[in-house]
């Protein structure tokens, strides 16, 4: 149940996602299919009985639940409905809060976020189709998505120092605030093994951030 109450709280059911977008089920599966839209983060197989005064009823549900940021980007899809068009529209966005942070001072030295950031983005688009950012950032739209992955950068340099000094410990705070502002707070059975743990709990908790 607790994990039925986290999905409901924190994501939209397919149904709900279609009611908001004002579309329908046929419609997404083909956005899907094209490479347009996400997959579903979680999908649940429910086995329900119930009992009552007037007798036992059985049934079986599957419900997919999606990142509520999706809707908005089902109206991109359909105002656009070009893969083309669509792409360059998340690749701008992730290039734009990457330029956005790195005014705020985030930055790292990696390929993928410099030189290789083209076929950075290009890998990005396809773990967001598979539904993985919806799982994993708040939101599961670009700016979500660039910045929880130039937080861990970011982390994973300071964490690879021996010593940390007061203006290190300083950008390890910030770029560990800047994760936990992008990443979701997961599913309970997935709390333990999921980025937030270590980057974000186990960190704060070590270096008393």
């Amino acid at each position: 149940m607790e994990l039925i109450k986290y999905l409901n709280e924190h994501f939209y059911t397919k149904l709900e996602l279609l009611d908001i977008a004002k579309t329908n089920e046929q419609a997404l599966r083909e956005y899907q299919e094209h490479g347009l839209m996400p997959q579903c983060s979680y999908k649940l197989n429910l086995a329900l009985k119930s009992d009552s005064f007037f007798g036992s009823y059985d049934s079986e549900q599957e419900i997919e639940y999606y990142a509520k940021g999706y809707a908005s980007w089902l109206g991109i899809i359909q105002s656009l409905n070009s893969r083309d068009a669509i792409y360059a529209v998340f690749a701008t966005r992730y290039k734009t809060a990457l330029a956005n942070l790195n005014k705020q001072g985030h930055c790292s030295s990696d390929a993928k976020v410099n030189s290789e950031l083209n076929n950075h983005i290009k890998e990005e688009w396809g773990h967001f189709l598979k539904g993985i950012y919806g799982l994993c950032t708040k939101s599961g739209l670009p700016e979500d998505i660039a910045a929880k992955e130039l937080s861990i950068l970011e982390i994973n340099d300071l964490l690879a120092l021996t010593e940390l000094t007061d203006e290190q410990l300083t950008k390890l705070s910030s770029a560990v605030n800047l994760l936990d502002s992008a990443s979701s707070l997961f599913a309970p059975h997935e709390r333990l093994k999921s980025s937030r743990h270590r980057l974000i709990n186990e960190v704060r908790r070590k270096y008393k951030l």
